[in-house]
Protein backbone atom coordinates (compact mmCIF):
# COMPACT_ATOMS: atom_id res chain seq x y z
CA UNK A 1 0.00 0.00 0.00
CA UNK A 2 3.03 2.29 0.15
CA UNK A 3 2.55 3.37 -3.47
CA UNK A 4 -1.11 4.14 -2.71
CA UNK A 5 -0.40 6.36 0.32
CA UNK A 6 -1.71 9.58 -1.26
CA UNK A 7 -5.04 8.16 -2.54
CA UNK A 8 -5.46 6.24 0.72
CA UNK A 9 -5.07 9.38 2.82
CA UNK A 10 -7.34 11.33 0.49
CA UNK A 11 -9.93 8.56 0.80
CA UNK A 12 -10.08 9.02 4.57
CA UNK A 13 -10.95 12.67 4.06
CA UNK A 14 -13.46 11.80 1.34
CA UNK A 15 -15.32 9.38 3.63
CA UNK A 16 -15.63 12.01 6.35
CA UNK A 17 -16.92 14.60 3.86
CA UNK A 18 -19.37 12.08 2.38
CA UNK A 19 -20.82 11.49 5.84
CA UNK A 20 -21.13 15.25 6.48
CA UNK A 21 -22.74 15.82 3.09
CA UNK A 22 -25.22 12.97 3.46
CA UNK A 23 -26.20 13.67 7.06
CA UNK A 24 -26.55 17.37 6.30
CA UNK A 25 -28.66 16.67 3.25
CA UNK A 26 -31.02 14.50 5.29
CA UNK A 27 -31.25 16.66 8.41
CA UNK A 28 -30.82 20.29 7.39
CA UNK A 29 -34.12 21.82 6.37
CA UNK A 30 -34.08 23.76 3.12
CA UNK A 31 -30.46 22.88 2.34
CA UNK A 32 -31.50 21.95 -1.17
CA UNK A 33 -32.86 24.90 -3.13
CA UNK A 34 -33.96 22.87 -6.15
CA UNK A 35 -37.55 22.06 -7.07
CA UNK A 36 -39.42 19.34 -5.15
CA UNK A 37 -38.50 16.58 -7.63
CA UNK A 38 -34.76 17.25 -7.59
CA UNK A 39 -34.63 17.83 -3.82
CA UNK A 40 -36.30 14.46 -3.25
CA UNK A 41 -33.73 12.81 -5.52
CA UNK A 42 -30.87 14.40 -3.55
CA UNK A 43 -32.28 13.09 -0.27
CA UNK A 44 -32.67 9.60 -1.71
CA UNK A 45 -29.07 9.78 -2.88
CA UNK A 46 -27.91 10.95 0.57
CA UNK A 47 -29.68 8.03 2.21
CA UNK A 48 -28.06 5.34 0.04
CA UNK A 49 -24.67 7.05 0.21
CA UNK A 50 -24.79 7.10 4.01
CA UNK A 51 -26.29 3.63 4.58
CA UNK A 52 -24.65 1.66 1.76
CA UNK A 53 -21.78 3.48 0.05
CA UNK A 54 -19.97 4.85 3.10
CA UNK A 55 -19.82 1.49 4.99
CA UNK A 56 -18.56 -0.29 1.87
CA UNK A 57 -15.98 2.47 1.37
CA UNK A 58 -14.73 2.19 4.96
CA UNK A 59 -14.59 -1.61 5.00
CA UNK A 60 -12.79 -1.78 1.66
CA UNK A 61 -10.26 0.80 2.85
CA UNK A 62 -9.47 -1.15 6.00
CA UNK A 63 -9.13 -4.49 4.21
CA UNK A 64 -7.24 -3.06 1.23
CA UNK A 65 -4.61 -1.73 3.64
CA UNK A 66 -3.82 -5.37 4.46
CA UNK A 67 -3.09 -6.06 0.79
CA UNK A 68 -6.31 -7.84 -0.16
CA UNK A 69 -6.63 -7.32 -3.95
CA UNK A 70 -10.42 -7.65 -4.14
CA UNK A 71 -10.82 -5.00 -1.45
CA UNK A 72 -8.39 -2.82 -3.41
CA UNK A 73 -10.65 -2.86 -6.47
CA UNK A 74 -13.77 -2.27 -4.38
CA UNK A 75 -12.02 0.71 -2.78
CA UNK A 76 -11.33 2.17 -6.23
CA UNK A 77 -14.94 1.47 -7.17
CA UNK A 78 -15.98 3.63 -4.23
CA UNK A 79 -13.60 6.38 -5.30
CA UNK A 80 -15.21 6.24 -8.73
CA UNK A 81 -18.64 6.33 -7.07
CA UNK A 82 -17.67 9.44 -5.11
CA UNK A 83 -16.23 11.16 -8.17
CA UNK A 84 -19.26 10.37 -10.33
CA UNK A 85 -21.82 11.07 -7.62
CA UNK A 86 -20.56 14.49 -6.62
CA UNK A 87 -20.30 15.70 -10.20
CA UNK A 88 -24.09 15.78 -10.05
CA UNK A 89 -24.15 17.71 -6.78
CA UNK A 90 -21.49 20.16 -7.91
CA UNK A 91 -22.93 20.95 -11.35
CA UNK A 92 -26.54 19.88 -10.92
CA UNK A 93 -27.64 21.21 -7.54
CA UNK A 94 -28.83 24.76 -7.10
CA UNK A 95 -26.15 26.71 -5.24
CA UNK A 96 -26.42 25.93 -1.53
CA UNK A 97 -24.47 26.02 1.74
CA UNK A 98 -22.60 22.81 0.85
CA UNK A 99 -21.19 24.08 -2.46
CA UNK A 100 -17.58 24.09 -1.22
CA UNK A 101 -18.12 20.62 0.24
CA UNK A 102 -19.15 19.36 -3.20
CA UNK A 103 -16.09 21.03 -4.72
CA UNK A 104 -13.87 19.23 -2.19
CA UNK A 105 -15.52 15.83 -2.71
CA UNK A 106 -15.33 16.04 -6.49
CA UNK A 107 -11.74 17.31 -6.50
CA UNK A 108 -10.36 14.92 -3.88
CA UNK A 109 -12.03 11.94 -5.57
CA UNK A 110 -10.65 12.96 -8.96
CA UNK A 111 -7.09 13.31 -7.71
CA UNK A 112 -7.26 10.14 -5.62
CA UNK A 113 -8.10 8.31 -8.85
CA UNK A 114 -5.39 10.14 -10.80
CA UNK A 115 -2.73 9.28 -8.21
CA UNK A 116 -4.03 5.78 -7.54
CA UNK A 117 -5.00 4.12 -10.80
CA UNK A 118 -1.51 4.30 -12.41
CA UNK A 119 -0.11 2.36 -9.43
CA UNK A 120 -2.48 -0.59 -9.82
CA UNK A 121 -0.48 -3.66 -10.80
CA UNK A 122 -2.98 -4.67 -13.45
CA UNK A 123 -0.86 -7.56 -14.71
CA UNK A 124 -1.00 -9.23 -11.29
CA UNK A 125 -4.67 -8.36 -11.01
CA UNK A 126 -5.39 -10.18 -14.27
CA UNK A 127 -3.39 -13.20 -13.10
CA UNK A 128 -5.67 -13.51 -10.07
CA UNK A 129 -8.71 -14.13 -12.25
CA UNK A 130 -9.67 -17.62 -13.34
CA UNK A 131 -8.70 -18.29 -16.98
CA UNK A 132 -12.19 -19.77 -17.39
CA UNK A 133 -13.90 -16.48 -16.55
CA UNK A 134 -16.63 -16.01 -19.21
CA UNK A 135 -15.48 -12.57 -20.25
CA UNK A 136 -17.73 -12.42 -23.32
CA UNK A 137 -21.03 -12.50 -21.46
CA UNK A 138 -19.78 -9.96 -18.92
CA UNK A 139 -18.59 -7.72 -21.75
CA UNK A 140 -21.90 -8.26 -23.51
CA UNK A 141 -23.82 -7.13 -20.45
CA UNK A 142 -21.71 -3.97 -20.18
CA UNK A 143 -22.19 -3.21 -23.88
CA UNK A 144 -25.94 -3.78 -23.49
CA UNK A 145 -26.14 -1.23 -20.65
CA UNK A 146 -24.04 1.30 -22.56
CA UNK A 147 -26.06 0.83 -25.75
CA UNK A 148 -29.36 1.14 -23.90
CA UNK A 149 -28.44 4.40 -22.18
CA UNK A 150 -26.81 5.95 -25.23
CA UNK A 151 -29.84 5.05 -27.37
CA UNK A 152 -32.29 6.64 -24.93
CA UNK A 153 -30.18 9.79 -24.57
CA UNK A 154 -29.54 10.12 -28.31
CA UNK A 155 -33.18 9.63 -29.31
CA UNK A 156 -34.36 12.27 -26.84
CA UNK A 157 -31.64 14.69 -27.93
CA UNK A 158 -32.43 14.23 -31.65
CA UNK A 159 -36.14 14.47 -30.93
CA UNK A 160 -35.53 17.98 -29.64
CA UNK A 161 -33.76 18.86 -32.89
CA UNK A 162 -36.79 17.69 -34.91
CA UNK A 163 -39.72 18.67 -32.67
CA UNK A 164 -38.36 21.15 -30.13
CA UNK A 165 -39.62 18.86 -27.34
CA UNK A 166 -37.27 18.96 -24.35
CA UNK A 167 -36.19 15.64 -22.83
CA UNK A 168 -38.41 14.69 -19.89
CA UNK A 169 -35.52 14.88 -17.42
CA UNK A 170 -34.90 18.53 -18.37
CA UNK A 171 -38.54 19.41 -17.75
CA UNK A 172 -38.67 17.53 -14.45
CA UNK A 173 -35.50 19.08 -13.07
CA UNK A 174 -36.03 22.55 -14.54
CA UNK A 175 -32.31 22.59 -15.41
CA UNK A 176 -31.18 24.53 -18.50
CA UNK A 177 -29.74 21.30 -19.93
CA UNK A 178 -29.60 17.58 -19.16
CA UNK A 179 -26.93 17.14 -16.52
CA UNK A 180 -27.55 13.38 -16.68
CA UNK A 181 -26.86 13.11 -20.42
CA UNK A 182 -23.82 15.39 -20.16
CA UNK A 183 -22.22 13.35 -17.38
CA UNK A 184 -23.21 9.84 -18.45
CA UNK A 185 -21.84 9.97 -22.00
CA UNK A 186 -18.19 10.63 -20.99
CA UNK A 187 -18.12 9.12 -17.49
CA UNK A 188 -20.41 6.09 -17.77
CA UNK A 189 -21.10 5.05 -21.35
CA UNK A 190 -17.59 5.46 -22.78
CA UNK A 191 -15.86 3.72 -19.82
CA UNK A 192 -18.35 0.84 -20.06
CA UNK A 193 -17.69 0.41 -23.79
CA UNK A 194 -13.90 0.60 -23.49
CA UNK A 195 -13.83 -1.77 -20.52
CA UNK A 196 -16.10 -4.26 -22.30
CA UNK A 197 -13.78 -4.28 -25.31
CA UNK A 198 -10.65 -4.67 -23.18
CA UNK A 199 -12.24 -7.45 -21.14
CA UNK A 200 -13.45 -9.24 -24.28
CA UNK A 201 -9.83 -9.17 -25.51
CA UNK A 202 -8.65 -10.29 -22.03
CA UNK A 203 -6.48 -7.21 -21.58
CA UNK A 204 -5.42 -6.48 -17.97
CA UNK A 205 -7.23 -3.17 -17.63
CA UNK A 206 -10.44 -4.87 -18.69
CA UNK A 207 -10.42 -7.08 -15.59
CA UNK A 208 -9.64 -4.30 -13.11
CA UNK A 209 -12.09 -1.79 -14.57
CA UNK A 210 -14.85 -4.38 -14.95
CA UNK A 211 -14.86 -4.81 -11.17
CA UNK A 212 -14.56 -1.10 -10.46
CA UNK A 213 -17.32 -0.03 -12.86
CA UNK A 214 -19.78 -2.79 -12.02
CA UNK A 215 -19.45 -2.40 -8.23
CA UNK A 216 -19.95 1.34 -8.59
CA UNK A 217 -22.77 0.73 -11.05
CA UNK A 218 -24.67 -1.61 -8.73
CA UNK A 219 -24.60 0.93 -5.90
CA UNK A 220 -25.53 3.84 -8.12
CA UNK A 221 -28.53 2.12 -9.69
CA UNK A 222 -29.69 1.52 -6.11
CA UNK A 223 -29.31 5.28 -5.61
CA UNK A 224 -31.47 5.83 -8.68
CA UNK A 225 -34.10 3.37 -7.44
CA UNK A 226 -34.35 5.05 -4.03
CA UNK A 227 -34.19 8.51 -5.59
CA UNK A 228 -37.01 7.60 -8.00
CA UNK A 229 -39.11 6.37 -5.09
CA UNK A 230 -38.41 9.53 -3.09
CA UNK A 231 -39.37 11.72 -6.04
CA UNK A 232 -42.48 9.72 -6.89
CA UNK A 233 -41.12 8.50 -10.25
CA UNK A 234 -42.28 4.95 -9.53
CA UNK A 235 -42.40 3.85 -13.18
CA UNK A 236 -38.58 3.79 -13.31
CA UNK A 237 -38.06 1.78 -10.12
CA UNK A 238 -38.33 -1.74 -11.70
CA UNK A 239 -35.65 -0.84 -14.26
CA UNK A 240 -33.24 0.48 -11.63
CA UNK A 241 -33.86 -2.49 -9.32
CA UNK A 242 -33.25 -4.89 -12.22
CA UNK A 243 -29.98 -3.16 -13.06
CA UNK A 244 -28.97 -3.17 -9.39
CA UNK A 245 -29.53 -6.93 -9.16
CA UNK A 246 -27.68 -7.48 -12.44
CA UNK A 247 -24.79 -5.30 -11.24
CA UNK A 248 -24.55 -7.22 -7.97
CA UNK A 249 -24.53 -10.53 -9.82
CA UNK A 250 -21.84 -9.44 -12.27
CA UNK A 251 -19.72 -7.86 -9.53
CA UNK A 252 -20.09 -10.88 -7.27
CA UNK A 253 -19.17 -13.25 -10.08
CA UNK A 254 -16.07 -11.25 -10.96
CA UNK A 255 -14.91 -11.09 -7.35
CA UNK A 256 -15.69 -14.77 -6.77
CA UNK A 257 -13.42 -15.67 -9.68
CA UNK A 258 -10.56 -13.54 -8.33
CA UNK A 259 -8.04 -15.10 -5.97
CA UNK A 260 -7.67 -13.35 -2.63
CA UNK A 261 -3.93 -13.79 -2.32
Amino acid sequence: MKEQKIPYNLSGIIVILMIISSVGGLLIDNLYRDNAFVSAVWRGNDYVTLIVAVPIFIISLLIAKKGEPRALLIWFAMLWYSFYNYIFYLFGAAFNAFFLLYVALFTLSLYALIFGLPHLDITKIKERFSPDLPVKWISGYMLFVAAGLSTVYTIQSLNFVVTGQLPEIVELTAHPTSIVFAIDFPFLIVPFVLTAIWLWKRQPWGYALAVILNVKGAIYTLVLAVGSYSAGATAEIPMWITLTIAGVIVSGYLLKNMQAQ
